[in-house]
């Protein structure tokens, strides 16, 4: 995975193996909040009421689309996403190593 070359590569001390997990993990769920909230309004009411085969605004539908907004923008940015994360952890890298020369 993309994402993790970064975090191999890093200056960072080998004993924050566990943090540089963290900050991979957050960056991903970062891309991924992002990306879902991008996809959402992709959706308009005519494609949600013809999948979930109701004419009438249904909450449990729309709890589903949901649902599957957010897997697929989990799986985006799981499988290396837009790069969003990538620049996250290089910002924060950047950071890291210019507060602790």
């Amino acid at each position: 995975m993309i994402v993790q070359n970064i975090t191999t590569h890093s200056t960072l001390a080998r004993s924050q193996g566990a943090e540089d997990r963290k900050l991979v993990d957050a960056a991903q769920q970062f891309e991924g909040m992002l990306l879902q909230e991008l996809l959402k309004p992709m959706r308009s009411n005519d494609e949600q009421n013809y999948w979930s085969g109701n004419t009438d605004a249904d909450s449990g539908a729309d709890t589903i689309n949901s649902f599957g907004v957010e897997a697929v923008a989990t799986a985006i940015s799981k499988s290396g996403g837009l790069g969003i994360a990538r620049k996250v952890i290089q910002q924060v890298i950047s950071e890291h190593e210019k507060n602790n020369r």
